[in-house]
Order: structure tokens, then sequence, then C-alpha cells
């Protein structure tokens, strides 16, 4: 049975995946939710215990994707984009780190850009007209997208980023590929990017004159690979009691996709966010009111975001209900100097070095504990490499940090981009003389 996919803002028609996914973002502006949600029964999820990702993929993405493809075509594509492992290591009892950075970009998007490559390849291919994929980065994002769509035909890309607040690897990663990856560096905060790109799904004109997609969490494609690898963590534990997940979180996709596969039954106890000085989620909350605010920088920059967009997501997850909301999800913020605490405590604690992302995780687990007296299995998600922020991680653990080869290889690439203004017209001029 297909399943057709709503706005959040409820004033566009219903589409089928394969709109939604070429789509991005709803006419109305709001975005992609499905009608119905597929479930796996307990069976299921106990089989999966011991399961390597890809099985795992295959029988969790199918009910969703299964339709567009035959039985073989499928499986190969979930076997080329789940190519790598998210492992889980334990630190303690009852305290574990999933490790989502053994992809080619050494961050956990990753799993969705690879598989949101081969799905738009293979669900466009009898388009005529070229496919400009739009995204928005405050880090990791433009990597694992610009790795995961670079040189494939019929698609080309155009990465977003704010000038200056993106670490220099992060950015090396995505502006020397060159071919139909195109880096735009703009003077603004990620807010603007994403704000940019948005406008840009509501141009009517440009819609015209391109065919136009997103590869951030606005896209309901990024989301549903991501589900796979909470399942893998459940499947390496060896006991049935369902952990809390504790979620390093900025525009709030990969909670998003949590909250999805707790849908289709995943033995999940709760969801912890974890934010940085970027508390909007946090605050509302606390409040009960939501207010967008100006982003700020802080060492965790792929969560510097002061209107998350998967918001809506999660609100109409819980029917808009605000006390539905505080069942299962447990939000904590943490300064910088909290986060490098963080990152010294686990480092001489376990002998664990953690980014500055995952470390906001592990002390929002941390405080979870400490107010409630929790004792249950916790799972940090470890959402990228360290070695992707030696400027920012404390100078005596770079010693137990083996810098990747795909690291290392960025040394010497020169850099290209354009800058522009956070100006939509100055970035709308970018696009369409790049056609």
């Amino acid at each position: 049975m297909s399943i057709s996919y709503h706005s959040t803002n409820k004033k566009a028609q219903k589409v089928g995946f394969r709109e939604a996914l070429s789509r991005g973002l709803a006419p109305d502006g709001g975005l992609y939710m499905p009608d119905s949600i597929p479930t796996l029964s307990p069976q299921n999820w106990n089989e999966f215990k011991g399961k390597d990702i890809r099985t795992i993929g295959k029988i969790m993405l199918r009910p969703w994707l299964g339709e567009f493809f035959s039985g073989d075509d499928f499986d190969q594509l979930v076997e080329d984009a789940l190519n790598f492992d998210a492992p889980l290591v334990q630190l303690k009892e009852n305290l574990y780190v999933l490790e989502l950075f053994h992809g080619p970009t050494l961050a956990f998007k990753d799993f969705a850009a690879r598989t949101m490559g081969r799905l738009m390849a293979a669900l466009l291919r009898d388009e005529n007209r070229e496919l400009h994929v739009l995204t928005a980065t405050s880090g990791d994002t433009g990597a694992a997208v610009a790795d995961g769509f670079y040189d494939v035909p019929g698609i080309r890309v155009w990465v977003l980023y704010p000038s200056g607040k993106v670490s220099p690897l992060q950015e090396k990663q995505f502006t020397t590929l060159g071919k139909n990856i195109t880096a735009i560096e703009v003077d603004g905060t990620f807010d603007d990017c994403q704000r940019l790109v948005k406008q840009a799904f509501v141009d009517e004109d440009l819609n015209r004159k391109m065919k136009l997609t997103s590869a951030n969490s606005i896209n309901i494609g990024r989301l549903l690979p991501q589900m796979v690898y909470y399942a893998r963590a459940w499947a390496q534990l060896k006991d049935d009691a369902p952990p809390l997940f504790s979620v390093p979180s900025g525009n709030f996709g990969n909670l998003t996709a949590g909250l999805l596969a707790q849908k289709m039954g995943l033995p999940a106890a709760g969801f912890i966010a974890g934010v940085n000085s970027n508390r909007t989620f946090f605050d509302y909350i606390q409040s009960g009111t939501y207010e967008p605010r100006k982003s700020e920088r802080t060492i965790s920059n792929a969560m510097d975001v002061g209107d998350p967009s998967n918001f809506e997501r999660i609100l109409a997850l819980y029917g808009g209900q605000i006390n539905e909301l505080r069942k299962y999800i447990h939000p904590y913020w943490f300064s910088d100097d909290e986060t490098t605490a963080g990152m010294h405590e686990v480092n001489d604690t376990y002998g664990y070095v953690m980014d500055p992302h995952t470390a906001v995780g592990y002390l929002a687990l941390k405080k979870m504990r400490r107010e409630t007296g929790d004792k249950r299995t916790g799972i940090v998600l470890a959402t990228a490499h360290p070695a992707k922020f030696l400027e920012v991680i404390p100078e005596e653990m770079h010693q137990h940090i083996e810098m990747p080869d795909a690291l290392s290889k960025l040394k010497d690439r020169a850099k290209k981009s354009v800058t522009v203004s956070a100006d939509y017209d100055a970035f709308r001029e970018i696009v369409l003389a790049g056609r």
C-alpha cells in the first residue's frame, strides 16, 4: 500500500513519495509528513538482534520505498548506500555511544545523503530536466550531500553555508570538489542559508525555470534512512529493555527520525534532546511558547540553529500537544564552557574523545539521570568524528585522535566557492546564472 504525504501547513495537495522527494518543500511552504506510518511487529524487532545495518535497512525501508523498485533493485540500493556500520561502543554499564561517523565524510548525515543520492538518481532517471538540489549546511550536511551526489548525472548541487561559521575541515569537504557541486558562501548565519533555500522553493518563477529539490532535513527523504541506525543500535544491545536515546540537536532532523522509528515500533524509552545556547526548542518545552531567534555561534557549530525546521514535524507527530511532547522528549542545553568540560570528563573518565556535538548529547543524558534518578540504558548518538573539530577540542586530547585518510587528503586541496550576501535576489541570480 502506497503512503501519501501532506504538508504541515495543510494548504497543499497530498502527494506520493516520488513527488515529496523531488519537491523537498511543499508549495505552501510546509514540510511533507506521511499520512500513515507503517509499523513492524514485535517479532520483527526481536529478529533485528545481531543483524547488520543493511539487513535492517531493507526491512525498515521497504514499506516506505519498496513499491518504487523491483526487489533486486531495492536491495542493491540499500546495499550500496549503507555500506558502513554504526557500531555501539560501551563506556560503562548502561552507557553507550552509537558511532555514526564511519561513512565517507565522517558524520551521521552520510547514511541519509548516500541513500538520497541513489533514490533521486533512480526515481528521476526518466526526467529530461536537470535536477537542482539546494541545501543549507551548518557543517556536516554540506559534506555528506556533496559526497552523496557527487558526479551523479542529471543532478546539480548547490551548498549554502554561513561564512566563517563551519570548521575548516568541514568547509574543505564540500568546497573542493567542483564538477556538479557548487558551494555558496553566505555572509550570514545558517538560518539565513535555510531561509534562502526555503524562499527558492516558493518562488514560482524560479520553479518554472528550474526543477528544484532539497537535501536538507526539510526533505522527508533525508529522515527515512536515518531511522535505520536507531534500529541498528537496538540490535546491538544484549538485553531487551528499551533504551533512552540522547540526540545532539540543531535542526532536529536526527531526533525526528528517531521519533518516526519509535512510531514504527522501535523499543525506545524516550529521547533526550541536547542543544547548545541556541535553545529555542528547550525554551518552548519549558514555556509552551515557540520563539525563533537569531542563531548564536558556538563550538558545536552544526547545532547553531535558531529556528529549527523540523519543529513543525515534531509538533505534528504529537498532534500539536505540548504535554504529549513532554512525555517523550526531554531537552537540556549547555554552554561552550560546559561542553568543553564535558569533553574533558569523558576523556579523563573513559579514555574516549568526543566531538563537541556528541559531548552535548552526553551531558544531556547525564543531567537527566542526575535530575530524575533514571538508570535505564542510555545511548548517546556520536554525530561526527572528533578529528573534524580539532580547533575546538582541548589540545591535550589531540594525541588520542587519529586523523582519518578522508580528512588528511583535504589539506592541500584548493577551496572553490561563490560568495554572496544574505539577500535572496543576489542568491537567485547566482543559481540562475549557473543553470
